[in-house]
Protein backbone atom coordinates (compact mmCIF):
# COMPACT_ATOMS: atom_id res chain seq x y z
CA UNK A 1 0.00 0.00 0.00
CA UNK A 2 1.83 3.37 -1.58
CA UNK A 3 1.08 6.04 1.78
CA UNK A 4 -0.72 8.87 0.70
CA UNK A 5 -1.25 10.07 4.26
CA UNK A 6 1.76 12.45 4.95
CA UNK A 7 3.31 11.24 8.25
CA UNK A 8 3.23 14.31 10.68
CA UNK A 9 -0.06 15.34 10.71
CA UNK A 10 -1.69 18.62 12.66
CA UNK A 11 -4.02 17.47 15.05
CA UNK A 12 -6.49 19.51 16.59
CA UNK A 13 -8.32 17.85 19.76
CA UNK A 14 -8.95 20.34 22.54
CA UNK A 15 -8.86 23.57 20.65
CA UNK A 16 -11.47 25.12 20.43
CA UNK A 17 -12.45 28.78 18.58
CA UNK A 18 -9.53 30.60 17.54
CA UNK A 19 -7.37 28.10 18.84
CA UNK A 20 -8.21 25.55 16.30
CA UNK A 21 -8.02 28.06 13.11
CA UNK A 22 -5.19 29.63 14.10
CA UNK A 23 -3.29 26.27 14.84
CA UNK A 24 -4.26 25.05 11.45
CA UNK A 25 -3.27 28.06 10.02
CA UNK A 26 0.26 28.06 11.85
CA UNK A 27 0.50 24.35 10.73
CA UNK A 28 -0.12 24.92 6.81
CA UNK A 29 2.06 28.51 6.68
CA UNK A 30 5.03 26.06 8.64
CA UNK A 31 4.17 23.39 5.72
CA UNK A 32 1.46 20.65 7.31
CA UNK A 33 -0.47 19.43 4.77
CA UNK A 34 -2.09 16.76 6.82
CA UNK A 35 -5.03 17.77 9.16
CA UNK A 36 -7.12 15.73 11.29
CA UNK A 37 -10.08 16.56 13.29
CA UNK A 38 -13.30 14.98 14.47
CA UNK A 39 -17.14 15.72 14.59
CA UNK A 40 -16.80 15.97 18.65
CA UNK A 41 -14.02 18.13 18.73
CA UNK A 42 -16.46 20.99 18.17
CA UNK A 43 -13.65 22.65 15.61
CA UNK A 44 -14.47 21.39 12.17
CA UNK A 45 -15.99 25.26 11.34
CA UNK A 46 -12.71 26.67 12.39
CA UNK A 47 -10.24 24.28 10.88
CA UNK A 48 -12.27 24.54 7.26
CA UNK A 49 -12.15 28.33 7.54
CA UNK A 50 -8.13 28.00 8.07
CA UNK A 51 -7.68 25.43 5.08
CA UNK A 52 -9.93 27.51 3.00
CA UNK A 53 -7.80 31.00 3.75
CA UNK A 54 -5.14 29.07 3.29
CA UNK A 55 -5.46 29.40 -0.11
CA UNK A 56 -3.44 26.06 -0.31
CA UNK A 57 -4.47 23.85 -3.65
CA UNK A 58 -7.33 20.90 -2.32
CA UNK A 59 -5.26 18.31 -3.93
CA UNK A 60 -2.24 18.98 -1.81
CA UNK A 61 -4.15 18.85 1.60
CA UNK A 62 -5.11 15.63 3.23
CA UNK A 63 -7.85 16.04 5.67
CA UNK A 64 -9.36 13.41 8.25
CA UNK A 65 -12.41 13.82 9.98
CA UNK A 66 -14.14 11.01 12.42
CA UNK A 67 -18.08 10.48 13.01
CA UNK A 68 -19.14 10.49 16.79
CA UNK A 69 -20.94 7.70 18.31
CA UNK A 70 -24.32 8.88 18.40
CA UNK A 71 -24.10 9.20 14.41
CA UNK A 72 -23.17 6.01 13.59
CA UNK A 73 -26.78 4.70 12.92
CA UNK A 74 -27.84 4.21 9.00
CA UNK A 75 -30.31 7.32 9.81
CA UNK A 76 -27.50 10.09 10.89
CA UNK A 77 -24.34 8.72 9.84
CA UNK A 78 -24.34 10.04 6.17
CA UNK A 79 -26.40 13.25 7.00
CA UNK A 80 -23.72 13.82 9.98
CA UNK A 81 -20.54 13.85 7.66
CA UNK A 82 -22.67 16.35 4.91
CA UNK A 83 -22.65 18.43 7.97
CA UNK A 84 -19.11 17.77 8.48
CA UNK A 85 -18.10 18.67 5.15
CA UNK A 86 -19.80 21.75 5.17
CA UNK A 87 -18.32 22.88 8.46
CA UNK A 88 -15.14 21.73 6.52
CA UNK A 89 -16.51 23.79 3.28
CA UNK A 90 -15.25 20.37 1.82
CA UNK A 91 -17.06 18.07 -1.36
CA UNK A 92 -14.27 15.05 0.31
CA UNK A 93 -12.30 14.05 2.84
CA UNK A 94 -9.61 12.19 2.42
CA UNK A 95 -9.91 10.09 5.40
CA UNK A 96 -12.89 9.07 7.64
CA UNK A 97 -12.80 7.49 10.85
CA UNK A 98 -15.17 5.83 13.24
CA UNK A 99 -14.09 7.64 16.20
CA UNK A 100 -14.64 4.95 18.88
CA UNK A 101 -16.51 1.37 18.46
CA UNK A 102 -19.46 0.74 20.41
CA UNK A 103 -19.54 -1.18 23.29
CA UNK A 104 -23.12 -1.85 23.64
CA UNK A 105 -23.91 -3.01 19.72
CA UNK A 106 -27.07 -0.09 20.28
CA UNK A 107 -26.21 0.00 16.55
CA UNK A 108 -24.42 -3.40 14.86
CA UNK A 109 -20.45 -2.68 13.78
CA UNK A 110 -21.84 -4.14 10.19
CA UNK A 111 -24.41 -1.25 9.71
CA UNK A 112 -21.92 1.51 10.44
CA UNK A 113 -18.91 -0.02 8.56
CA UNK A 114 -21.33 -0.34 5.31
CA UNK A 115 -22.40 3.32 5.96
CA UNK A 116 -18.57 3.92 6.25
CA UNK A 117 -17.89 2.24 3.34
CA UNK A 118 -21.42 4.00 1.59
CA UNK A 119 -19.16 7.48 1.86
CA UNK A 120 -16.17 6.28 0.25
CA UNK A 121 -18.29 4.59 -2.66
CA UNK A 122 -20.29 7.47 -3.17
CA UNK A 123 -17.21 9.79 -3.41
CA UNK A 124 -18.09 11.63 0.24
CA UNK A 125 -14.10 10.22 2.00
CA UNK A 126 -11.21 8.81 -0.50
CA UNK A 127 -10.03 6.66 2.26
CA UNK A 128 -11.62 4.97 5.15
CA UNK A 129 -10.72 3.78 8.85
CA UNK A 130 -11.36 3.08 12.55
CA UNK A 131 -9.69 4.91 15.66
CA UNK A 132 -9.69 2.84 18.55
CA UNK A 133 -10.17 -0.50 17.65
CA UNK A 134 -9.02 -3.63 19.72
CA UNK A 135 -7.28 -6.77 17.54
CA UNK A 136 -10.39 -8.35 18.25
CA UNK A 137 -12.85 -5.68 16.94
CA UNK A 138 -10.21 -4.93 13.78
CA UNK A 139 -11.02 -8.52 13.05
CA UNK A 140 -14.53 -8.32 12.97
CA UNK A 141 -14.35 -4.79 10.59
CA UNK A 142 -12.10 -7.42 8.61
CA UNK A 143 -14.18 -9.85 8.22
CA UNK A 144 -17.31 -7.53 7.35
CA UNK A 145 -15.78 -5.21 4.83
CA UNK A 146 -12.81 -7.97 3.84
CA UNK A 147 -9.27 -6.76 3.64
CA UNK A 148 -7.37 -4.14 2.43
CA UNK A 149 -10.19 -1.66 2.51
CA UNK A 150 -9.48 -0.22 5.88
CA UNK A 151 -6.58 2.47 5.47
CA UNK A 152 -5.57 2.72 9.27
CA UNK A 153 -6.59 2.29 13.00
CA UNK A 154 -5.78 5.93 14.73
CA UNK A 155 -4.68 4.50 18.42
CA UNK A 156 -2.93 6.18 21.21
CA UNK A 157 0.97 5.94 20.67
CA UNK A 158 4.13 7.36 22.25
CA UNK A 159 7.05 5.82 24.09
CA UNK A 160 5.15 4.86 27.44
CA UNK A 161 2.74 2.92 25.63
CA UNK A 162 3.47 1.20 22.16
CA UNK A 163 0.06 -0.97 21.95
CA UNK A 164 2.42 -3.51 20.38
CA UNK A 165 -0.62 -6.41 19.71
CA UNK A 166 -2.36 -3.82 17.60
CA UNK A 167 0.46 -2.19 15.69
CA UNK A 168 1.65 -5.89 14.93
CA UNK A 169 -2.24 -6.91 13.93
CA UNK A 170 -1.90 -3.76 11.83
CA UNK A 171 1.04 -4.24 10.29
CA UNK A 172 0.34 -7.74 9.18
CA UNK A 173 -2.94 -7.17 7.46
CA UNK A 174 -1.71 -3.83 5.92
CA UNK A 175 -3.46 -0.80 7.71
CA UNK A 176 -1.82 2.26 8.37
CA UNK A 177 -1.19 2.95 12.17
CA UNK A 178 -1.71 6.31 13.22
CA UNK A 179 -0.77 7.44 16.23
CA UNK A 180 -2.62 10.06 18.60
CA UNK A 181 -1.02 11.93 21.69
CA UNK A 182 2.71 10.86 20.53
CA UNK A 183 3.95 12.81 23.33
CA UNK A 184 1.69 11.37 26.55
CA UNK A 185 0.58 15.15 27.08
CA UNK A 186 4.08 16.02 27.24
CA UNK A 187 5.06 13.42 29.90
CA UNK A 188 7.41 11.49 27.54
CA UNK A 189 9.38 14.71 26.64
CA UNK A 190 10.72 14.81 30.25
CA UNK A 191 12.03 11.31 30.17
CA UNK A 192 15.81 11.45 31.09
CA UNK A 193 16.28 9.02 27.63
CA UNK A 194 14.81 10.70 25.54
CA UNK A 195 16.21 14.21 26.75
CA UNK A 196 19.46 11.69 26.32
CA UNK A 197 19.13 10.96 22.69
CA UNK A 198 17.84 15.05 22.06
CA UNK A 199 20.98 16.24 23.24
CA UNK A 200 23.22 13.58 21.33
CA UNK A 201 21.15 14.59 18.03
CA UNK A 202 21.30 18.28 19.10
CA UNK A 203 17.68 18.34 18.49
CA UNK A 204 14.65 18.74 20.54
CA UNK A 205 12.61 15.45 22.62
CA UNK A 206 9.88 16.24 20.61
CA UNK A 207 11.59 16.11 17.34
CA UNK A 208 13.24 12.31 18.75
CA UNK A 209 9.96 10.90 19.77
CA UNK A 210 8.06 12.54 16.15
CA UNK A 211 11.77 10.32 14.13
CA UNK A 212 10.80 7.42 16.48
CA UNK A 213 7.28 7.48 15.40
CA UNK A 214 8.68 7.69 11.96
CA UNK A 215 10.99 5.10 12.16
CA UNK A 216 8.23 2.78 13.30
CA UNK A 217 6.49 3.19 10.11
CA UNK A 218 3.74 5.60 12.18
CA UNK A 219 1.41 8.09 10.99
CA UNK A 220 1.42 10.78 13.87
CA UNK A 221 -0.51 14.01 14.71
CA UNK A 222 0.62 15.66 17.60
CA UNK A 223 -1.33 19.09 18.20
CA UNK A 224 0.03 22.66 19.30
CA UNK A 225 -0.98 26.60 19.75
CA UNK A 226 2.50 27.41 19.73
CA UNK A 227 3.80 28.38 16.36
CA UNK A 228 7.44 27.81 17.72
CA UNK A 229 6.64 24.25 18.54
CA UNK A 230 4.27 23.61 15.32
CA UNK A 231 7.41 24.53 13.00
CA UNK A 232 10.13 22.74 14.98
CA UNK A 233 8.70 19.45 15.02
CA UNK A 234 8.95 19.44 11.39
CA UNK A 235 12.95 19.03 11.93
CA UNK A 236 12.06 15.56 13.12
CA UNK A 237 13.05 14.34 9.74
CA UNK A 238 16.45 15.40 9.92
CA UNK A 239 16.98 13.39 13.26
CA UNK A 240 18.76 10.00 12.00
CA UNK A 241 17.46 7.49 15.34
CA UNK A 242 20.15 4.88 15.86
CA UNK A 243 19.26 1.49 16.33
CA UNK A 244 20.44 1.69 19.41
CA UNK A 245 18.00 4.55 20.17
CA UNK A 246 15.28 2.98 19.02
CA UNK A 247 15.90 0.42 21.45
CA UNK A 248 16.11 2.51 24.38
CA UNK A 249 13.01 3.55 23.76
CA UNK A 250 11.16 0.41 22.78
CA UNK A 251 12.21 -0.02 26.59
CA UNK A 252 10.18 2.92 27.72
CA UNK A 253 6.53 0.98 27.11
CA UNK A 254 4.84 1.06 30.52
CA UNK A 255 1.34 0.68 29.29
CA UNK A 256 1.05 4.15 30.35
CA UNK A 257 -2.82 5.11 28.82
CA UNK A 258 -4.27 8.17 29.06
CA UNK A 259 -7.27 8.00 26.43
CA UNK A 260 -9.19 5.71 28.68
CA UNK A 261 -12.88 7.12 28.89
CA UNK A 262 -15.75 4.80 30.30
CA UNK A 263 -17.09 3.93 26.60
CA UNK A 264 -13.60 2.75 25.96
CA UNK A 265 -13.15 -1.03 24.67
CA UNK A 266 -11.19 -3.29 26.84
CA UNK A 267 -7.74 -2.54 25.91
CA UNK A 268 -5.46 -5.16 24.41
Amino acid sequence: MSLSIPTLGAGTFRLKGEDAYNSVKMALEAGYRHIDTAQIYGNEKEVGQAIADSGIAREELYVTTKIWMDKLGKASFIPSLDESLKDLQLEQVDLLLIHWPLKDDAVPMEEYLQELKHAQDTGLARHIGVSNFTVVQMQQAIAILGEDVLYTNQVEVHPYLQNRQVVDFCQQHRLIVTGYMPFAYGDVLKDGSIKHIAEKHQSTPAQVVLAWMAKSGFVTIPSSTKKANIESNLGYVDVMLTDEDMETIAHLDRGHRLANPDFAPDWD
